[in-house]
Parts: C-alpha cells; sequence; structure tokens
C-alpha cells in the first residue's frame, strides 16, 4: 500500500501545464483510449450519477477543433487582442496530437435533483466538482505516459460549433478541454505557497 501511494504522489508530481507540444503521441491511441476508460470508469460522481461524458479527438480531428476555435476567436473579439492573445496561443494547441474534451450531462443530475429536491442546489455544484475529478485523473494518467498536457476553457466560445461538427447533443455541458502531444521542453518553474498557510492538522 505504501509504494500504491508513493506512486500516486508521482503521478500529481507529474502533472504539470505543459504548452511547448508537437503532433506525435508517446503512446498508442489504444494506449490513451484505454487509460481514459479507466478515468471514467474509478473517478467519483455525486450518488454514483456518472455524468461525465468524454470526447477524444485525435490528430487532424484535434485540428479541427483549434481551426474552429480561431475561426470563431476571430469573428468574436477584437483583431488586436486576436493577434496578440488568442492566435499564438490557439496554434500552440493546434500543434498538438489530441484533445479531450469533458462534458457534463444534465440529465443524470436531473433525476438526482427530482429524488432529491432538498439538495437541488447542491448537485450541480458537486457535478461540477466530479468534472474537476476526471480532468484531475486523466491529466495525471496521461502525464505519466510522457505525454505534456494543458487544461483550456474553451467552451463559451466553441460549445455550439462542437457539437455541431461531432453530434454531440447540445444541452451537454462542455466544462473544459485538455490538450495534449509530446512535449518539447520541461514544464515552467512552480513556486509553492507555505504549507502552514494551506494544512491545518488537529488532534495529531
Amino acid at each position: 500500500m505504501h509504494h500504491l501511494a508513493s506512486s500516486i504522489i508521482e503521478g500529481l508530481k507529474g502533472r504539470r501545464s505543459i504548452y511547448a507540444l508537437t503532433n506525435e503521441s508517446t503512446i498508442s491511441d489504444d494506449r490513451i483510449e484505454e487509460l481514459i476508460s479507466e478515468a471514467i470508469l474509478h473517478t467519483p460522481s455525486p450518488f454514483n450519477s456518472q455524468a461525465t461524458r468524454i470526447i477524444v479527438l485525435l490528430k487532424e480531428e484535434h485540428e479541427k477543433l483549434w481551426d474552429i476555435a480561431r475561426e470563431v476567436a476571430i469573428a468574436s473579439v477584437p483583431t488586436e487582442q486576436f493577434e496578440k492573445l488568442y492566435q499564438p496561443r490557439i496554434a500552440g494547441f493546434r500543434a498538438g496530437y489530441g484533445t479531450v474534451l469533458f462534458y457534463e450531462d444534465p440529465a443524470p443530475v436531473k433525476l438526482l435533483e427530482e429524488k432529491w429536491p432538498m439538495l437541488k442546489d447542491q448537485f450541480p455544484i458537486w457535478s461540477n466538482h466530479s468534472s474537476g475529478m476526471h480532468q484531475l485523473a486523466v491529466w495525471t494518467l496521461l502525464e505519466a505516459e510522457g505525454l505534456g498536457c494543458s487544461l483550456q476553457h474553451y467552451g463559451s466560445l466553441i460549445s455550439v460549433q462542437t457539437s455541431e461538427q461531432w453530434s454531440i447533443p447540445i444541452e451537454w455541458s462542455l466544462k473544459a478541454q485538455l490538450v495534449f502531444g509530446k512535449p518539447t521542453g520541461p514544464p515552467r518553474e512552480k513556486t509553492f505557497e507555505p504549507l502552514d498557510k494551506r494544512l491545518f492538522v488537529h488532534g495529531k
């Protein structure tokens, strides 16, 4: 058990934002699917509602996503802002190998709200918690296999277009996009706030 905990800690340490990516993968497409399948099966959800839905876009399909984001950004933001901020970032994402789209299906959550009306206000919050745990699980597993990843939030910009392009139910909520590929360098240096400001133990 100690060995397992140490492995999990090493995985969490290795999960970092890496933006410089190539359109190669360190593992096979089948292995990518296997890892994400395990994350879906074993990541918790409120009342086991299992509302997370994941779309994986690889190679040309991945490039289509960021072409869509580029076109929408051109039409949505001032030219100067697009050229300075959006264009280089979107080009960097497109240069990767794939993107994992994290969606939440509202139907299972709605059933919980009907069954437990006294908790109605809590279920959307808990659903977001579950989505975040899925994002962490997939991110950690992919980076443990040598891939570089960064988590993006372009949902409000591209959700309609992605639903049309990949026949995704429009009622699903796009929570995040995890871009991945073979990294060309290490992550940026990370600083840490003192633990005595963040961790408090009573009764030790």
